[in-house]
């Protein structure tokens, strides 16, 4: 029996949609990383019960943290980005977190930079407060390491693909890494990331998208987490791609979850089609109802995926929407010329 709702929240379902397309299921994500990433400064001495744990986010890591702060009996301070909206603000409230939310702002770019010059400026005045960093310290891939047991167990299958949005890099890298990982690994294993456009990660920047940048996926600042060098193949979804996923894996699968999810589930279904000698799990990190009106209201200007293909693309600066599909062959990061750096930069492992 659980013994907090975060421990429930946080255990996702695996859904077997076809013969080799599988759903990794998840109400919240982050809960998973949060909670092992607390309970590891616990065990070590790092923070106690009672400390400020804070960090920035654009919503899902501030619910996470601060379950995780309820869990544990410790204080939560979020500084929120724009898109932080009336539900959440209200559950952060009720929850005893303390969320300071930026002012709008168009530019996704700016709201970032704003939130971690705030981030610094409490840490002046409260330098007992506990950064979380979850952007660039990979104790946030801890969580992660029974998951892949799980996924190892139940899919049983010598040739797996993994197919999830990078964002802060901690759900897609920490799999392929305990995957892949001895004695019982595979490294066979084939790590597949899904961008949005837009997105500085792996060098999309000089590429927009008129409707949004997919919140959770992409980033407009480099993150630590990110170990390039893990990740074998690249996609990159426009908005209105990522709707038609996600409209159809709800028509089809009855699986109501986020506009991320419908670009993994579009990336999944083209690299299973590409090998049939593979299973292809694709994660999907949140439910839909945050979506109801900026995607599922929208399910009539949904294409079908008969008529979506990615265009293979040898280097970024082929790159165009609405969806382009390029092999990274786990290099490493993208330098300021537009290249590959060579492979290697993997963050510190926690075992």
């Amino acid at each position: 029996m659980d013994q907090h709702i975060a421990e429930a929240i946080g255990r996702p379902d695996l859904i077997r949609l076809d013969d080799r397309l599988v759903c990794l299921r998840f109400e919240t994500m982050k809960v998973v990383s949060a909670l092992a990433a607390v309970r590891h400064l616990l065990d070590t001495g790092a923070v106690r019960r009672g400390d400020t744990l804070l960090d920035s986010s654009s919503g899902i890591y501030a619910y996470a943290l601060a379950l995780a702060c309820h869990r544990h009996g410790m204080r939560c301070h979020i500084v929120g980005s724009t898109t932080v909206d009336h539900t959440l603000r209200t559950q952060l409230a009720v929850l005893g977190a303390t969320l300071e939310q930026m002012e709008p702002c168009s530019d996704l770019k700016l709201d970032q930079k704003r939130r971690v010059e705030r981030i610094h400026e409490i840490l002046a005045e409260h330098p007992e407060y506990h950064w979380m960093r979850q952007y660039h310290d990979d104790i946030h891939y801890l969580g992660y390491r029974a998951i892949a047991d799980r996924v190892r167990e139940a899919t049983g299958e010598d040739r797996l693909t993994v197919v999830g949005g990078v964002g802060s890099g901690a759900s897609t890298g920490a799999l392929a890494r305990y995957l892949r990982a001895a004695p019982e690994g595979r490294d066979d294993v084939q790590l597949v990331g899904v961008q949005p456009y837009g997105s500085v990660t792996f060098g999309a920047e000089h590429v927009s998208d008129p409707e949004i940048i997919i919140a959770g996926i992409g980033s407009s600042i480099p993150f630590g987490n990110v170990s390039h060098a893990l990740y074998d193949t690249l996609h990159w979804i426009s908005f209105d791609a990522a709707l038609a996923g996600s409209v159809d894996l709800l028509r089809r699968h009855a699986v109501f979850a986020g506009l991320s999810t419908g670009a993994g589930y579009l990336a999944a279904r083209h690299e299973r089609d590409r090998a049939p000698e593979r299973t292809v799990l694709f994660i999907a990190p949140d439910t839909g109802h945050r979506y109801v009106d900026t995607v599922y209201a929208r399910h009539r200007e949904a294409a079908p995926l008969t008529a979506l293909a990615p265009k293979d693309v040898a280097g970024r600066s082929e790159l165009a929407l609405p969806w382009s599909r390029m092999a990274w062959n786990r290099a490493g990061a993208p330098d300021a010329r537009g290249e590959s750096a060579p492979s290697g930069g993997h963050p510190r492992s926690l075992g």
